[in-house]
C-alpha cells in the first residue's frame, strides 16, 4: 500500500515509535531531573556526583548511536527496539533501590543501551525503512512523543512519589510503559514489505537537495565537511544548554514552588514543546530553517534569563512555557537542515553522525551544571552559562558555508 494513504502500515510504526519516544525521553531524558532530586534527598549525594553519572550515561549513549543502523540491520527493527525497551525499563526500575554511587553508574550504563534503541537515531532509522515521500511528517509526528514524555512520565513519577514513595513510583511507571509499548512493538515494528525496499527508503529524502557529484558519503567525509560542522556545532551548544537545564529543572524550581508544582512546570514545558512542533510542522519547509533555529535559541536564552530574575510561581511557569516552545523543534530541525543542504544519499549518515557528536557534547552538560551549582551554591551561574551557549549557537547557525 502507498505511504500516502493513512491505511499504510508504516503509520502504525509511527504510533509505536511515538510511544517509544514517550518512554525514552520520559525516563532517559526528563526522568533524570526526578532521579537527581530524589537521590539527593535520599542519600545526600551532591548534584555534581549524580550529574556525573548522567554524563557517563549520555557519553555511552552517544557512542552507541553510531552503531544503531548496523544493529537494526543485524537484529531487525522489532528485536532491536524490544531489547531497548527491556534495558530502559529495567535500568529505571532499579534506581530507587540503589545504595551506592557505583550502582547508579551501572544502572545508567544499562539505560544508555535502552536510550540508543528507543530514541532519535533508532526512530529515524526505523521510520526511514518505511517512508520516503512522507518521511519528514512521520519523523516529526513520532518525535512528538519526546515532549509527551515530560507530560506523561515525569508528572506520573512525581505524583506517585508523593503518594506511594519513590520506591513504588518508578517501578509502577515502568510497568505502565511495558504494558502499553511492548504489544505495539511486537505487533507493528518490523521490516517493511518488499514493495518498500529498505535500501531505497533509507537513502532517499522527501525534500529536494542541492545537486552534488555522485561521490559516496562516508563518516570521514562528513567530519571534513564545513556544512556538517555548521549544523553540528550550534545544535551541540544549544541542545547542551537545553539538556543541562531540563535535567536540573526540578532541582532549580523545587525550592521556590515545591516538588509537585515543579512537576507541573516540567509538564507545561513539554506541552508547549508539542504545540510548537505541531504548529511549525505545517510551514517549517517554507521557512529559512537556520534563521528559525537562531530565533528558537534566542527564545530559550531569554526564558532562562527570566528564571534568574524572579522566584514568583507565575513568572517561573511562563518562563518554562517559553523555553518549551523551542525544545521540540531544536530536536527536529537538525535532520530537516541536513535534508535540505545535503544530497539524499547522505541523509541517514550525516543525521546519525551529527546526533552522535552532539550526544558526546551534551553528555557533559548536566555534570558541568551540577559542578557549577555545588561550587557557587546556587543555579544562577549555571543558568548564565546556558544563556551564553544558546546565544553563541544562534550566531554560529547563521554562518552557512557555500558548499557542504
Amino acid at each position: 500500500m502507498n505511504e500516502l494513504s493513512w491505511r499504510y502500515a508504516g503509520w502504525r510504526v509511527v504510533i509505536a515509535c511515538f510511544f517509544a519516544a514517550v518512554c525514552a525521553w520520559g525516563f532517559g531524558f526528563y526522568g533524570h531531573g526526578v532521579f537527581l532530586a530524589e537521590l539527593h534527598k535520599r542519600h545526600g549525594w551532591s548534584s555534581g556526583l549524580i550529574s556525573s553519572a548522567t554524563t557517563v550515561y549520555y557519553l555511552v549513549g552517544a557512542v552507541l548511536l553510531a552503531f544503531v543502523n548496523d544493529a537494526v540491520n543485524r537484529l531487525g527493527p522489532k528485536r532491536f527496539m524490544l531489547l531497548g525497551v527491556v534495558a530502559l525499563g529495567l535500568s529505571a526500575a532499579v534506581i530507587p533501590f540503589i545504595t551506592a554511587p557505583w550502582q547508579l553508574y551501572a544502572a545508567y550504563v544499562l539505560m544508555a543501551f535502552g536510550w540508543a534503541a528507543t530514541s532519535l537515531a533508532s526512530i529515524v532509522t526505523i521510520l526511514g525503512l518505511w517512508f520516503q515521500a512522507k518521511r519528514g511528517m512521520a519523523i516529526s509526528l513520532a518525535l512528538n512523543g519526546a515532549s509527551s514524555g515530560s507530560i506523561i512520565v515525569t508528572p506520573a513519577m512525581v505524583a506517585l512519589t508523593g503518594w506511594l514513595g519513590f520506591s513504588w513510583a518508578v517501578p509502577l511507571t515502568v510497568l505502565g510503559m511495558a504494558v502499553i509499548l511492548t504489544p505495539m512493538v511486537l505487533a507493528w515494528v518490523d521490516w517493511p514489505p518488499p514493495a518498500n525496499p529498505p535500501a531505497a527508503s533509507t537513502t532517499a529524502s522527501a525534500a529536494p537537495a542541492p545537486s552534488a557529484p555522485a561521490v559516496a558519503w562516508t563518516k570521514a567525509r562528513a567530519l571534513r565537511s564545513l556544512g556538517f560542522w555548521s549544523i553540528t556545532v550550534p545544535f551541540g551548544l544549544g541542545i547542551s544548554a537545553q539538556v543541562g537545564f531540563l535535567v536540573h529543572q526540578i532541582a532549580i524550581l523545587e525550592p521556590a514552588i515545591g516538588a509537585v508544582q515543579a512537576g507541573i512546570a516540567v509538564a507545561l514545558t513539554g506541552a508547549f514543546a508539542i504545540g510548537a512542533r505541531l504548529t511549525m510542522s505545517f510551514f517549517i519547509d517554507r521557512l529559512h530553517q537556520r534563521l528559525a533555529t537562531a530565533i528558537l535559541l534566542v527564545n530559550q536564552a531569554v526564558a532562562l534569563l527570566a528564571l534568574t530574575w524572579s522566584s514568583e510561581p507565575l513568572a517561573l511557569y511562563v518562563a518554562c512555557c517559553a523555553f518549551g516552545l523551542s525544545v521540540g523543534n531544536l530536536i527536529t530541525l537538525p535532520s530537516l537542515i541536513v535534508q535540505r543542504e545535503f544530497p539524499p544519499a547522505a541523509f541517514a549518515l550525516v543525521t546519525n553522525l551529527s546526533a552522535a557528536v552532539n550526544g558526546i557534547t551534551y553528555a557533559f552538560a548536566p555534570g558541568i551544571l551540577g559542578i557549577l551549582r555545588d561550587a557557587t551554591g546556587s543555579y544562577t551561574v549555571p543558568l548564565h552559562v546556558c544563556i551564553a551557549a544558546e546565544l553563541l549557537a544562534a550566531v554560529i547557525v547563521l554562518l552557512k558555508p557555500r558548499r557542504v
